[in-house]
């Protein structure tokens, strides 16, 4: 079994990748491209923008080969600390097949990204390397109004230190879409809710390694089927979920964990970390009791999987990693324990 490894963390005034493995949506935006560039630049690291952050979607889309390369490129690099992705995405499961996995685990560095950007943290946990599901440009470090204070927090925990430690949750939380194109947009404060804390759900005390990501990505990484890890090594471990701006139905979240269960791997994970789902997007708002309805519905669909395939498990909802925010850099592959008792989550 590969031995897992934690990239070394980052020390202030270190150079930082900065690269587009999914869609070119920065080209179209570079005032928030840069507000991110800069945003970094404030935490103390030097940020270095690759050729395809600034390459437009569709030449992204015809060329997944120049994806891979900045890829490889930044993690070559002896001077480069961590690589952040730009933005997500929707077909990066086509860059997967020209990332070398050799190169990845030779050269361990941080990666941050989300959504899209589970396909190569997929690869990087079956390679044996630890990345953060979190930290991304776009929609997590260029937030509309300010770098919230806890992603801020938890950033500097991902970059700059050995562990990100103690989860806590943040006393308010946002799924309110500020448009990219406003004029106004680095001053615009969105909506947000206080947060009412995580719902927890099994008795179990759980330690493991984290599994997973977007769940509309796991479904495709279970369709192709090429770049998972071996059955075996997920037992014990611990399945991290969360949903995207496309707000898939109740439904549609049951049947891709029935699809796990089916195939033997949702039985396999000791504990299910959830991440809290975002409830609207630029085209649909459906108002604040029709978003609450959302939320205890998924829940309510991912529990009943979870209780026809692995009623021991531990489950946590709301966590604040994920399309909502402010988030935290999810350690995938990283260790995490689970205290039900103390509702104490901590990465070690």
């Amino acid at each position: 079994m590969t031995e897992f490894v934690t990239p070394p963390p980052a020390e202030p005034g270190d150079r930082v990748a900065v690269v587009a493995p999914s869609s070119g949506a920065a080209a179209d935006v570079p005032d928030v491209l840069d507000l991110a560039v800069e945003r970094l630049r404030d935490l103390g690291v030097e940020p270095v923008v690759y050729p395809t952050a600034r390459q437009s979607d569709g030449y992204l889309r015809d060329h997944p080969e120049a994806r891979a390369a900045d890829v490889h490129a930044a993690v070559r690099d002896p001077d480069i600390s961590a690589v952040f992705a730009t933005i997500g995405g929707d077909d990066q499961v086509r860059v997967l097949d020209r990332v070398d996995p050799a190169v990845l685990r030779e050269h361990p560095t941080r990666f941050f990204g989300m959504s899209d950007n589970a396909n190569l943290a997929t690869l990087l946990w079956t390679a044996g390397v630890v990345s953060y599901y979190g930290g991304q440009l776009l929609n997590q470090v260029a937030t509309p109004g300010r770098f919230h204070e806890y992603s801020r927090e938890y950033l500097e925990r991902a970059l700059f230190e050995e562990t990100v430690g103690d989860l806590r949750p943040a006393e308010e939380w946002t799924d309110d879409v500020v448009s990219w194109y406003r004029d106004d947009y680095a001053e615009v404060r969105p909506e947000y809710e206080d947060d009412t804390g995580w719902r927890w759900h099994g008795d179990r005390a759980v330690d493991g390694r984290v599994w997973g990501g977007c769940l509309a990505i796991l479904r495709w990484q279970l369709v192709v089927d090429r770049y998972l890890p071996d059955p075996e090594r997920l037992d014990g471990q611990v399945l991290a979920i969360e949903t995207a701006e496309d707000m898939p139905a109740a439904r549609r979240v049951r049947w891709t964990l029935r699809g796990m269960g089916e195939r033997g791997l949702l039985e396999r994970f000791d504990a299910v970390l959830v991440g809290r789902p975002q409830t609207r997007n630029r085209e649909e708002d459906p108002g604040r009791e029709a978003r609450s309805e959302y939320r205890e519905n998924q829940r309510e669909a991912i529990l009943a999987e979870l209780e026809r395939y692995n009623p021991d498990a531990t489950v946590v909802f709301d966590l604040e990693f994920g399309h909502t925010n402010p988030t935290v850099p999810l350690p995938i592959g990283g260790r995490v324990s689970i205290d039900p008792d103390a509702e104490a989550i901590r990465f070690e």
